[in-house]
């Protein structure tokens, strides 16, 4: 199939962005990569009347480091992340999770921020990035706000975007040499989206532990009493029971899979381990 008829925009600026979708509102739709939005044009599950184009913008495609933090454009490339171009605030965890998004073709256009916006629970970035504690930057009309990412993604395919709002960075903390860091998904091959995915983050430093369930049809789940989880996997099936009541058997059991192999690799000798 292919898309319905739209507009196409290629904004100059985030003003011009911002001016261009306030003028369609919720009629139009923002695109940079397309590796997402495209295939849902092509099969008329999105039918915007308009594209905004914004992947020119170089406001959205630096990194800016802020002392404790660093600042990734919404418009930084999967491809980007994984050679290394930008600084990495993780000891090497973000390329070790972009190489694993989809084929080559498809992360050399795919954008963080294109990524995060159109939420799909399976994504990569949308799991890995709840668990590293990622606060996402909004340009909205009542100005900047800064949203964690538990607030930001709202379900499968939706997050807390309004009508003319753009989602322009991505803020990361600084990880220390202390740091353990684990992701593990399950796909039935190369480049699909994940079957059930988990993350999970150690980092005694900065006094955070996480441990994270994606690729389920709700937002990521934060599991309570994540230490707790780490010291004594055999906990894992009977937390995830409690948090997603609706499952199936086998589907809670796949996800447990996911977890226990993620903390494995975040308990790992070398502790920054991403696998697939």
């Amino acid at each position: 199939m292919k898309p319905v008829a739209f507009d196409y925009d290629a904004a100059a600026s985030l003003a011009d962005a911002r001016e261009a979708l306030g003028a369609r509102g919720p009629l139009a739709k923002i695109v940079a990569g397309g590796q997402s939005l495209g295939p849902m044009l092509n099969l008329r599950l999105a039918r915007p009347q308009a594209l905004v184009d914004v992947s020119r913008l170089p406001y959205l495609r630096r990194v800016s480091d802020e002392g404790e933090t660093l600042l990734y454009g919404s418009g930084v490339t999967h491809a980007e992340i994984e050679d290394g171009i930008f600084p990495d605030p993780t000891p090497g965890w973000l390329p070790a999770i972009a190489r694993r998004i989809a084929y080559r073709a498809v992360r050399n256009r795919g954008t963080i921020g294109g990524s995060l916006a159109h939420a799909d629970p399976a994504a990569d970035w949308v799991v890995t990035l709840t668990a590293l504690g990622a606060e996402l930057v909004v340009v909205a009309a009542a100005g900047t706000a800064t949203l964690p990412m538990t607030d930001f993604i709202q379900g499968p395919f939706a997050t807390a975007l309004e009508p003319g709002d753009v989602l322009t960075g991505v803020r990361l903390r600084k990880r220390g040499p202390s740091a353990r860091w684990g992701y593990w998904k399950f796909t039935q091959k190369i480049g699909e989206f994940a079957k059930a995915s988990a993350a999970v983050l150690i980092d005694p430093e900065r006094a955070e532990m996480r441990v994270v369930v994606g690729a389920i049809e709700r937002p990521p789940i934060v599991l309570p009493e994540p230490e707790a989880l780490i010291a004594d996997p055999d906990r894992i099936l009977s937390a995830l029971e409690q948090a997603t009541v609706s499952n199936p058997p086998a589907t809670l059991a796949l996800h447990a899979a996911a977890v226990r192999r993620a903390i494995a690799a975040a308990t790992s000798p070398n502790g920054k381990e991403s696998a697939s």
